[in-house]
């Protein structure tokens, strides 16, 4: 009988793959230095698509070894899990959906940058609760900890796909006071998705609150307007 990978031969895996210099540039456009969202984060230098390959060879690894792998100091390695947490999300009955889900959440403080929780929300936690209640994601959003905050507004990524736009427009008014800029281009982003499936529906939430909301979300929310359009919502008057 053929073995499942553990998470120590994938770990090993990756470190072959290792590039120091790319660690080097990934340290500094993660803002690991003190003081920056990604402190103390570390990296060896694997490209993404290296590491969603590495993640497809290993995709049989039992739930417990990816959960270590996801435990990991190495940002590479905590990426890999999650990409393995993914596939085997898809491919799994109800029950087990719900088991991937229940590592996933009980592992929030590892999901600590913002491709983590951008490559992941949507396709976990948001597929998830499609067709459940959503009450949780509002809890995230009032996190003290700005990725459980950006996991509650990214999730919406995937309502979005259903042209369900509640909950992104709610959770949106929620962290338009936000103080994280990472939080503002999260908002904008979702806000312009919005906007792609139904232009009319992210106008009336800009009209009503585009005058107050951080000028980062504004212009993230509007970068797919014509310019004429631009150009009068970011010149709206406080009222």
């Amino acid at each position: 009988m053929t073995k499942t990978p553990t998470a120590n031969q994938v770990k090993l895996e990756l470190k072959q793959l290792a590039d120091p210099a790319r660690a080097i540039v990934a340290q500094g456009f993660f803002k690991t230095g003190p003081g920056q969202y990604g402190e103390g984060d570390k990296f060896i230098g694997i490209t993404v698509p290296v590491q969603r390959q590495v993640a497809k060879s290993n995709v049989d690894m039992q739930l417990s070894e990816v959960e270590r792998l996801l435990q990991s100091p190495v940002h590479e390695h905590r990426l890999t899990a999650l990409f393995i947490l993914i596939s085997q999300y898809k491919s799994s009955s109800s029950s087990r959906r719900k088991t991937i889900i229940s590592i996933y959440k009980k592992n929030l403080r590892f999901i600590n940058n913002w491709d983590l929780v951008d490559s992941s929300a949507p396709q976990l936690l948001g597929d998830f609760l499609i067709d459940k209640p959503r009450a949780e994601l509002y809890k995230l959003a009032r996190s003290g900890n700005l990725w459980r905050r950006r996991i509650a507004i990214i999730s919406t990524l995937r309502f979005i796909a259903e042209d369900d736009f509640k909950d992104t427009l709610a959770i949106s008014e929620i962290l338009l006071s936000d103080d994280e800029d990472l939080i503002h281009k999260a908002v904008g982003w979702m806000l312009g998705e919005v906007g792609n499936r139904d232009k009319a529906c992210e106008l009336s939430f800009l009209e009503l609150h585009g005058a107050t909301m951080p000028r980062t979300t504004l212009r993230y929310a509007i970068e797919r307007f014509p310019k004429k359009d631009r150009k009068r919502l970011m010149n709206l008057k406080k009222k």
